[in-house]
């Protein structure tokens, strides 16, 4: 397999590496990945995350697998297990039945398709980024939540994507990060990729976006997805759906930015995702390299969905790969092609 590389996974002289992003934003260290079991422990403990980037990593790792010997049979219990890492995000589903769908075809398949899912991530990234910048007004004022960008994708992320390439134009001129409880993927990890790219942002609690809204600092939001039902419902990191319905109260533009990848046409409505239930010790305390922290009662009952979803009638428009849709547009687009 040739050389691949991205913010956030590599391949190089036959051996994939991710980028530890439990150890951000402070330490930049890369994770060797040479088995299903270190994949799978990797996306569950969110060191590789964001659903594009999870398809994209398991697809290169069953490539490297194949280029190793492994036999179909091999191959196909290994896309199996992949598949159950991360039940809410269809992308990781999408680019194993791409896999499979030349697994019988030999190694040398299996590695052009992975190389072609890598590819096409990095460009479907930047027609998202180029649609939605369309959309922003002069000197927008964006709030986005959990972390859309180029640690979460190939290529340059979704709704990063769309805010660094607005930045790129001059029509961005500031962007209020979610800090995005429990795990403080806004916090970590998009202030980690606003720092890079040199982008002026604040962090904020999740609980004080209402107020930006109430008092005008907010043009718009843009929030990723993990999956899109049939009825443009939508999956995404938990705490979205108070984005929207905040949104919808102040009149803010509410977009979602995903790849078609992330559509589910055989998905009716967002009551039909599956919604993945995360350990009560990331609500009760904290872990990190400084050690344990608890500051729950340990006696106490914890809810802690990972994901929330929005309903349709919430958002101002789907920016995907493929264009910019109203709601009645994406029911029509996601019909005519599922």
């Amino acid at each position: 397999m040739k050389e691949l590389i991205s913010t956030a996974l590599r391949y190089q002289n036959n051996r994939l590496e991710l980028l530890d992003q439990h150890q951000l934003p402070d330490c930049e260290r890369w994770l060797p990945c040479e088995s299903v079991e270190a994949m799978v422990a990797m996306i569950r403990k969110l060191q590789i995350r964001g659903a594009p980037l999870i398809g994209i990593g398991a697809a290169l790792l069953l490539a490297h697998l194949a280029e190793q010997g492994w036999s179909e049979a091999e191959l196909r219990e290994a896309a199996a297990t992949l598949r159950e890492a991360r039940p809410t995000a269809v992308n990781l589903m999408n680019c194993l039945d791409r896999m499979l769908a030349v697994i019988d075809q030999g190694p040398s398949a299996l590695v052009t398709c992975a190389e072609t899912l890598f590819e096409e991530d990095v460009a479907l990234c930047q027609r998202m980024s180029e649609f939605g910048a369309e959309l922003l007004p002069e000197n927008a004022r964006v709030l986005t939540h959990c972390n859309t960008g180029s640690l979460a994708t190939a290529g340059a992320g979704t709704a990063i994507g769309v805010i660094a390439e607005a930045f790129r134009q001059g029509k961005l001129s500031h962007v209020w990060v979610d800090e995005t409880r429990p795990l403080l993927q806004g916090g970590r990890l998009t202030a980690w990729e606003m720092n890079r790219l040199g982008i002026p942002h604040q962090i904020q609690c999740d609980s004080m976006a209402a107020i930006l809204m109430r008092d005008g600092q907010v043009d718009a939001i843009l929030v990723g997805s993990d999956r899109i039902a049939a009825n443009g419902d939508f999956a995404n990191k938990v705490g979205t759906y108070n984005l929207a319905v905040n949104a919808h109260f102040h009149k803010v533009p509410f977009y979602v930015v995903a790849p078609w990848t992330t559509v589910d046409p055989h998905c009716p409505n967002g009551q039909a995702i599956p919604i993945e239930q995360r350990s009560a010790e990331e609500i009760k305390g904290v872990s990190g390299s400084f050690g344990d922290v608890r500051w729950s009662p340990e006696a106490s009952d914890v809810f802690n969905p990972a994901f929330d979803v929005t309903p349709a009638e919430l958002v101002t428009g789907w920016i995907l790969d493929t264009g910019v849709y109203d709601r009645e547009g994406i029911v029509t687009a996601i019909a005519a092609k599922g």
